[in-house]
């Protein structure tokens, strides 16, 4: 299990989070929302060890992850940013073996691996694509091919974490929909899955478990069936709406199964 408990972050004088206890689960999909500067992407920055802790301890089964080596921490758990700069003209395939991590082999074989995991960013034929040509949906499509394959370099036997940071912000629904689904199939299989979303409906779509994030500190956390109400996203968001009521007005639509 990957842990946090009673985490403080704290920024120039500024709390951030404060006694935030979460856990992952293997298997799961959990979901943070809330409004802009509730602490949700410095959480998953603290989960994931690029944020230290003013207070608190994060760990992965039992250990303390700033105490693991880089490379034990990278083969359990993957990072999609919110955006990720490439300083220099790579290729699209090059981009995705850096997630490889020197692991996979040479040749034909790593050039077939690289291609599959294009496909399944419906990227098929963009391995010898330049970079910094690609559309910024596109950039976050190989980014995204480019953590599944750091997965894949994973130790079998233990459950791998995959960690999305507003991974649908710049994707178009079909798109939107494909990340939720490899996120699912990545739990399906035994992994874990901390992923922060903006959109409620897209958020109650995927999630197992849904937290919900204000001032740094948990609102709600449950089912999403349970965690969408009315008194809660007023609460959080600070704005009135009726939970599964028809327009006119903002609604929330829980849902707990992905489209065909």
């Amino acid at each position: 299990m990957y842990e946090a408990r009673e985490a403080r972050v704290t920024a120039s004088g500024r709390v951030l989070l404060e006694g935030v206890s979460l856990a992952l689960r293997p298997g799961a999909v959990t979901v943070l929302v809330g409004p802009n500067g509730a602490g949700k992407s410095t959480l998953l920055k603290a989960l994931s060890g690029e944020q230290r802790l003013a207070g608190g301890r994060v760990r992965l089964d039992g250990a303390d992850i700033h105490a693991m080596a880089p490379a034990a921490l990278a083969r359990r758990r993957a990072v999609l940013p919110q955006a990720a700069e490439v300083a220099f003209a790579f290729s699209v395939a090059e981009v995705i073996a850096v997630g490889l991590m020197g692991r996979a082999p040479g040749g034909a074989q790593a050039a077939s691996r690289i291609d599959r995991l294009l496909r399944r960013v419906d990227l098929s034929g963009f391995a010898e694509r330049r970079y910094d040509s690609l559309s910024g949906g596109e950039r976050q499509r190989v980014q995204l091919a480019r953590v599944l394959a750091q997965l894949e370099c994973g130790e079998a036997a233990k459950p791998a974490y995959l960690f999305l940071d507003e991974p649908t912000a710049s994707l178009d629904l079909a798109h939107q929909l494909t990340v939720l689904r490899l996120a699912r199939a990545h739990a399906d299989a035994g992994g874990g899955v901390l992923a922060v979303l903006h959109d409620l409906n897209l958020a109650a779509m995927v999630a197992d478990r849904m937290v919900v994030l204000a001032h740094g500190g948990i609102v709600a956390e449950g089912p999403a069936a349970e965690v969408l109400t009315d008194d809660v996203l007023h609460r959080a968001f600070g704005v009135k709406v009726r939970v599964g009521v028809a327009p006119p007005g903002p609604f929330v639509l829980p849902q707990n199964v992905l489209p065909a």
